[in-house]
């Protein structure tokens, strides 16, 4: 019998399991969740501890495959309407909140468990349980935390304030923004987060990008979904957490997103690939940065894809990034565009129909010139002897 890979369970055991009721599949055990997604496979079964699953985790969740997601915190807390467990729960994904915090003790990465009516079964075992999650119980939760968005905006004003009185020098005058050696003076810059419908929006930007041939900058796994489409980006910005050593080591000039203090944890693997990169000290988040960079060094345009925009999008994000996120966008709004707008206003230039029309037309008039003028009179007359004998050699070989 084989056994599953990765698993402690015999092969005999995982089949007996196999045949009871509810999702038996491999676990994937991590408590970052866009860690997880990395690793994750089709079928497999994920346990996570995320506070407010937000939009962004479920939607790569769901894009993993993942066959059940099991939560040891609380999926919605009630501080805002989070969007993650809807989008789980709509996919289709056994979603279990609130789980037993001792899984992270008990599963290890790689068994395979069985998980029924929000149980957790290791080896015929209890290994820990939650509250399975129906799309009524969902709703439920996501209208009563609407209840509560008064405190939530409340909180934003509040952090608002404290983020001008730490960040205002940068905010405002610029002061803090690094030198970097790539040129951006008059040119366009498209930041790139790994958040809402990137994936489409680059897409849909394809003629915008052959065109104006924008800086390219990534900001940590946005990085990776440029080259997921075909692009090499010119800087990449964060804490480089979540963006793959291929990124980093394509070239790409690299701006380390730094605490306040001069911390800047993702320096060290830049130092360990034997790259450099520039420091950038900031609140912010590394989506802010990147756009006050882009910014401060004289971009004429800035084209942003996934990042965070509406009321909705700013409460899913969570309160502590709100108010710098939100404070930029003021910062550099007569510049900044979403790619979404890009893409229903820009048109290519030359349209692939107008352009077919040019050649017809053009083959054309081409082909009226020569009937009419002498010279092409006579390339005609020419054409139509070696056409001839072209004929008469074709019939030869068969008489």
């Amino acid at each position: 019998m084989m056994k599953v890979p990765g698993s402690r369970m015999p092969g005999l055991r995982a089949k007996k399991v196999a045949d009871l009721p509810g999702v038996t599949a491999v676990a994937r055990v991590d408590r970052r969740t866009k860690r997880l997604t990395k690793r994750l496979q089709p079928g497999e079964i994920a346990i996570i501890d995320h506070v407010d699953v937000d939009r962004v985790s479920a939607e790569a969740l769901v894009a993993c495959g993942v066959a059940a997601v099991v939560n040891v915190a609380a999926g919605i807390s009630g501080r805002y309407p989070n969007l993650g467990p809807q989008i789980l729960v709509e996919a289709g994904v056994t979603f279990v909140d609130n789980a037993t915090p001792e899984l992270f003790e008990r599963v290890q990465d790689g068994d395979v468990v069985r998980l029924h009516e929000g149980v957790v079964y290791l080896d015929d075992e209890l290994a820990g349980k939650g509250d399975e999650q129906t799309a009524e119980a969902v709703d439920a939760a996501m209208a009563e935390a609407r209840a509560g968005l008064a405190v939530q905006i409340e909180a934003f004003a509040v952090n608002t304030m404290e983020y001008v009185r730490g960040e205002g020098k940068l905010l405002i005058d610029g002061v803090g923004v690094p030198d970097i050696r790539t040129p951006m003076e008059g040119r366009h810059a498209l930041i790139v987060v790994r958040g809402y419908h990137y994936k489409e929006d680059i897409a849909t930007l394809r003629p915008y990008l052959r065109e104006y041939r924008p800086v390219l900058i990534g900001v940590d796994g946005g990085a990776d979904a440029l080259l997921e489409a075909g692009y090499l980006p010119d800087v990449i910005v964060g804490d480089f957490d979540s963006v793959s050593t291929k990124a980093l080591t394509c070239g790409a000039e690299l701006v380390v997103h730094a605490y306040r203090d001069g911390r800047a944890p993702g320096l060290e693997r830049v130092h360990q690939l034997g790259r450099e990169a520039v420091l950038f000290p900031a609140t912010g988040t590394s989506e802010d940065i990147a756009m006050l960079l882009a910014d401060d060094k004289g971009a004429e345009l800035i084209v942003a894809v996934g990042t965070h925009g509406t009321l909705e999008e700013f409460l899913d994000k969570g309160r502590s990034g709100m108010a710098s996120t939100f404070l930029t966008r003021l910062r550099v709004g007569s510049k900044l565009i979403d790619a979404k707008g890009v893409s229903r206003l820009y048109r290519s230039r030359i349209s692939t129909p107008q352009l077919l029309l040019l050649v017809i037309t053009a083959l054309i008039t081409m082909g009226v010139a020569l009937f009419l003028s002498p010279l092409g009179q006579t390339w005609l007359n020419g054409l139509q002897d070696v056409w001839n004998a072209f004929i008469f050699w074709l019939v030869g070989l068969f008489s």
